[in-house]
């Protein structure tokens, strides 16, 4: 065996286990385009999901810029070769996309491209997608296709592993909707034994409080303060069992379009000034994302309600393997041990039981006067 095929079988087996390392389809798909773009030293690298209706289920890729995949538009359509990678069994190597006959153009927005390998993701009869490759960083021979027919046969071992892991993730997925669905059942059972009883209560005690308010106030206030207090319990209960349900955006679109579309909202809700900036960070393991989001919205939360802020910014920023995740805003700020010795905490307990739920960390800086700044570090995968 040559030094460089055993090279490349060692590179496909470092993929194998980064995609077997995985469970989520959305975290799968974006590890086989990683892992296939990083294994034949590809500058670009896609995987389309076909739907029932002639376009994508989904749509991954890699070495394209976020601003760039904004700019380049709508999900593609199944047409030209795209399509072609989806009904034909075997792999394709181009030496120049451009020049094929099916090619079809593409946005203004999206990169050039030349030198093309694509090959269909199948198990069994069934297509899940087609995976494609374009400009080999290697120099090109006059006319040829930077692609080899040694990284014809290493993407095909990739696509034929690719197709197992992304099945067990769809029947991951599928157990866990199951899962899901009964959890959601049983919460509303408790939420509608629990919140029922609080409502009663605040009913009867509003009644109670207009029946004293003429003829004995300071008893009609008492009943008062206690309907603020059976509301508060009610608030904080709904939201405990609300929080515990992972959010279908982390599903559908990821941890930085989630946090991103999360600090639009509240940016329009709120006098403070919110914003978000991310910096190459790829997919990491769904418990680690939600457990993000968890803290991002907790930190979110402290910040545009207790601190009197007039700018919170949220940064999500690649950390080796991991990410780094950081809130900080310029409010009134605390003394974190004043904070602990009073028993109260503004959730830090609750971020930090989720950061190390997760193998991460949470560290917290504030000073009063001085602002926040809550950050949480996560390994990755």
């Amino acid at each position: 065996m040559s030094q460089g095929h055993r090279s490349g079988l060692n590179a496909v087996s470092s993929a194998l286990l980064a995609m077997s390392r995985q469970l989520e389809v959305r975290d799968v798909l974006k590890t086989i385009v990683a892992s296939a773009r990083e294994l034949l030293d590809a500058e670009y690298a896609a995987l389309g999901v076909p739907d029932d209706h002639g376009g994508f289920a989904q749509f991954v890729v890699d070495g394209v810029s976020e601003e760039q995949w904004r700019a380049i538009g709508p999900l593609p359509r199944q047409h030209g070769i795209l399509a072609a990678m989806l009904h034909k069994a075997e792999p394709e190597r181009l030496a120049d996309v451009r020049k094929d006959p099916r090619f079809e153009g593409w946005p203004p927005a999206h990169p050039d491209m030349s030198d093309f390998l694509g090959l269909p993701i199948r198990y069994g009869d069934e297509t899940l997608g087609a995976l494609f490759l374009a400009n080999k960083n290697c120099p090109k021979p006059d006319g040829g296709c930077g692609f080899t027919a040694e990284d014809e046969e290493l993407l095909s071992i990739l696509a034929q592993h690719a197709a197992i892991a992304l099945t067990n993730a769809r029947l991951y997925e599928r157990s866990r909707e199951l899962t899901i669905a009964e959890e959601r059942s049983r919460l509303a059972h408790e939420l509608h034994d629990a919140v029922s009883q609080k409502l009663f209560s605040l009913r009867l005690t509003a009644q109670a409080a207009a029946t004293l308010v003429d003829r004995d106030p300071s008893r009609a206030k008492g009943e008062l303060q206690q309907v603020a207090t059976l509301a508060a319990e009610a608030a904080d209960e709904l939201r405990a069992a609300v929080v515990e349900l992972r959010p279908a955006a982390l599903d559908e679109d990821g941890l930085v379009a989630t946090l991103r579309t999360h600090t639009q909202v509240l940016d329009r809700a709120h006098s403070a000034e919110v914003t978000f900036e991310s910096c190459a960070v790829r997919a990491l393991p769904a418990a680690q994302e939600e457990a993000m989001l968890r803290v991002a919205q907790e930190a979110l939360h402290n910040a545009l309600r207790h601190s009197g802020a007039e700018h919170v910014s949220v940064a999500l920023v690649r950390r080796g393997a991991g990410a780094v995740l950081r809130v900080t805003d310029d409010g009134s700020g605390f003394d974190p041990r004043a904070i602990r010795r009073a028993g109260r905490h503004l959730g830090l307990v609750s971020m930090r039981d989720r950061a190390g739920g997760v193998g991460g960390q949470l560290t917290v800086e504030s000073e009063p006067g001085k602002g926040t700044t809550i950050e949480m570090e996560v390994p990755g995968g």
